[in-house]
């Protein structure tokens, strides 16, 4: 059996800005980029043209968002820029590691998680105490797909070296993570599941 877990939302709890678009004009700001007046209509317009389901890297998306308001600035100033501005404080959900590690014991284990942002799946899972328990980390700025998308959940599993309908999918949101059902997997819902009790749930597995 193969088990992939959701990170933001079924591991951790995560702080992130309640104004994403105010959180990155002020990071932008305090390295002499000049923010539009509009910033945050620009912030909300979708300017990278991408396919359904396709992860667009958050600070892609800030530097055309400048770049349609006539704004020039250096791409990796705005990664600095997006980096800083989503470095959450984290907490690990009680019961996670527990929950992983059970998981391990019967299989390879990955991490699936939608995230935009660099740097921030590796930073929240040293952060959380989480990091090197996994076999694999596949994150959609990492492999190109967000879920629900079919090719997420199969970008995890060939990280595993299994097929997506041997998969085990753990996660918090059936929109996006019970997409696993629709390539053949399993979906174990935590807000229906508590992570305590998971490893019952992967005893009953079929």
């Amino acid at each position: 059996m193969a088990v992939t877990f959701d990170l933001f939302g079924t591991l951790v709890n995560a702080d992130y800005p309640t104004d994403p678009a105010e959180a990155v004009a002020r990071e932008l700001e305090d390295r002499d980029v000049v923010v539009p007046d509009d910033w945050h209509v620009a912030y909300g317009e979708r300017h990278v043209d991408a396919p359904d389901g396709a992860e667009v890297p958050l600070p892609a998306h800030a530097s055309a968002a400048l770049d349609s308001r006539g704004v020039n600035a250096p791409d990796n100033v705005v990664r600095h820029a997006v980096v800083a501005a989503f470095d959450p404080d984290v907490a690990r959900r009680d019961g996670a590691i527990a929950a992983v590690r059970t998981a391990a014991d019967g299989g390879p284990i990955g991490l699936c998680s939608n995230c935009s942002v660099p740097e921030l799946a590796p930073r929240t899972l040293i952060r959380a105490g989480l990091r090197g328990e996994f076999d694999a980390v596949t994150t959609s700025i990492g492999c190109g797909w967000r879920k629900p998308h079919a090719r997420a959940f199969e970008a995890a599993a060939d990280d595993l070296g299994v097929a997506a309908s041997a998969l085990v999918h753990v996660g918090d949101d059936r929109a996006t993570d019970g997409g696993i059902v629709d390539v053949g997997g399993r979906f174990i819902d935590v807000t229906e599941t508590s992570l305590d009790a998971i490893a019952g749930e992967l005893e009953a597995e079929p």
